[in-house]
């Protein structure tokens, strides 16, 4: 009988370990445990190209992003896929940080002016001396300024982006300026600064060296490598620790020694220099620069993150979330392209998306609330 006993209570414990983890006994349902929110992106994105495979065997008689003519070496239409891709690299790269500073609790509405700004200050430290043996018609400095090695006009569009977030971030941390007024407030500004350099003319004609950074499919290799360098960041680093942490409960974190203050200017001007970045690809590619330039880039950023999942209450996403966005976001342009249906719906799926992806950030919330 003793044996009998003892078997039986070595039979529960075991059972109830296997059942229970830490402390207390918790419970381990199985059934609660959370899908990475990334899969739901993922599963988004491949749904989006079935729904527009099928609507291109409907209404096209070909398929969307496979080779049905056998023009290419592959089973893929390589140029639509290149095009999907090349087309949200650079707005994808202004969207990495929009993600920090989204996970962080705040927003920017300044990336797309400071593209602007940035993109017409870095080509005129760009340009060439002469075009076709005569004097560059588009110079904005004399001679001296002219033919500079390439390295120049980079620092200057870094230097600009510097300028740009730092602003931002000791406006939000310092003064308590809302996210929303400050970076409105930069928006505007910047957009004006960008007019008033070259009083409203385009500013062209740039050494080669510059021109070939954002030639080919550069775009998508500074994309690709920013893109899996602040995954790193984000998720091995005291850096995105402390993004997370704010942005999930900024008064705890100054209790618990976080510089709140510091990490704002910091995760702001990260953002703004990202923003440079893709003003010196976006101005390479188009070997132009004008005042123009990354008008409503802000609103596409911002989109793209939602859509990955990036939670606008703070504290939740992921830069994988933020890249599965982006390919989702340049899908549906290239659908609606292939389509042959009017620039305009773009606009208007874009408000949908947008507001849907947030009506569903908010049931995933509130799921998660109840599941606890």
């Amino acid at each position: 009988m003793p044996s009998a006993d003892a078997g039986g209570g070595n039979s529960g414990e075991s059972q109830l370990m296997s059942q229970s983890h830490g402390i207390g006994g918790l419970v381990f349902d199985e059934k609660k445990k959370a899908r990475a929110p990334e899969w739901n992106v993922f599963f988004a994105l491949i749904l989006i190209v079935v729904v527009f495979e099928a609507l291109g065997a409907m209404l096209q008689g070909q398929s969307f992003l496979f080779d049905s003519a056998d023009r290419f070496d592959t089973i893929f239409n390589e140029q639509r896929l290149k095009i999907i891709i090349l087309q949200v690299a650079i707005i994808g790269i202004i969207a990495l940080g929009s993600t920090q500073v989204i996970i962080l609790g705040g927003i920017d509405l300044s990336p797309g002016s400071v593209v602007g700004v940035t993109a017409m200050i870095t080509m005129s430290f760009a340009q060439v001396a002469e075009v076709n043996g005569l004097a560059n018609p588009k110079a904005v400095f004399g001679p001296a300024w002219m033919d500079l090695p390439v390295i120049v006009p980079l620092l200057v569009g870094l230097v600009c982006g510097i300028v740009a977030g730092v602003i931002n971030g000791l406006l939000i941390a310092y003064t308590r300026i809302p996210p929303f007024i400050a970076t409105l407030g930069m928006m505007v500004t910047a957009r004006g600064a960008a007019k008033w350099w070259s009083k409203g003319q385009p500013i062209s004609f740039p050494t080669d060296s510059y021109a070939a950074i954002g030639q080919g499919m550069n775009p998508v290799i500074i994309f690709a490598v920013l893109a899996i360098l602040f995954h790193l960041i984000l998720k091995y680093t005291v850096y995105g620790k402390h993004t997370y942490a704010i942005g999930s409960n900024e008064l705890a974190s100054r209790m618990s020694g976080i510089q709140v203050s510091r990490h704002k200017v910091l995760v702001y001007t990260i953002a703004s220099v990202l923003a440079a970045i893709a003003a010196i690809v976006l101005s390479s590619k188009n070997l132009t620069a004008q005042a123009g330039m990354g008008m409503m880039y802000e609103l596409d950023a911002i989109a793209m993150t939602v859509i990955g999942g990036v939670s606008l209450s703070g504290g939740r996403g992921s830069i994988l979330g933020t890249v599965l966005g982006s390919l989702i976001f340049g899908v549906i342009i290239s659908g609606f392209t292939f389509l042959k249906l009017d620039a305009y719906y773009q606009e208007m799926v874009k408000g949908v998306i947008i507001v849907g992806a947030v009506v569903l950030d908010q049931y995933r919330q509130q799921r998660a609330a109840a599941r606890m």
